[in-house]
């Protein structure tokens, strides 16, 4: 296993033997990835958590981890001409989505919005605090910020009871993942 920087006190074992900490779309997701990129399958690490850590702020200050690590999966959706655009933006949790701009330019959308919580646990698949980009529906797109790909990310499993640690390598190999540079933005 690597030594990931900033875990703090976490203690991930490796994903593929402990699948059963992941969503079954996530599961799925991940070992079809892994099947094509065996090279990677010591890049997907998973740990049980408190479902009540589930949440970022809540699970870095328990487990003393760096927020740096973490990179949160929102939801996005617009219109053109009647159809629905969707797209799961990743992007580093002290970053936010740039969704007025970068998203919206991207979907070629007049207006982006978050999607309703229902709505995204509902079509993902997942539970609301555990939306992963491993295993989301094919019709998405998946946008991953560039400063994601570099290192490791603590993101969700599909369940707020774990974490999913995957490499930038590993993200990158995701089905139609496309890398956006400047896709999260600091705070101002």
């Amino acid at each position: 296993m690597s030594t990931i920087p900033g875990i703090g006190s976490v203690e991930p074992k490796p994903a593929l033997d402990n699948l059963d900490l992941l969503a079954a779309p996530v599961a799925e997701a991940l070992e079809a990835v892994v099947a094509d990129n065996p090279e990677l399958a010591d890049q997907a690490l998973a740990v049980a958590i408190d479902p009540d850590l589930a949440d970022t702020e809540a699970m870095t200050e328990a487990f003393g981890m760096d927020l740096s690590l973490s990179a949160n999966c929102i939801l996005v959706a617009g219109k053109r001409a009647g159809e629905e655009r969707v797209a799961a933006c990743l992007v580093r949790a002290h970053t936010f989505a740039d969704v007025n701009h970068v998203v919206k330019k991207t979907l070629n959308v007049r207006k982006a919005s978050f999607w309703p919580q229902e709505k995204a646990v509902e079509a993902s698949g997942m539970e609301y605090g555990g939306i992963t980009p491993v295993g989301l529906p094919s019709e998405w797109r998946l946008l991953i910020d560039t400063r994601c790909t570099e290192g490791w990310a603590c993101i969700g499993s599909g369940l707020r009871s774990s974490k999913l640690f995957i490499t930038g390598e590993l993200l990158k190999a995701l089905p139609d993942a496309e890398i956006i540079e400047g896709l999260g933005v600091e705070p101002k």
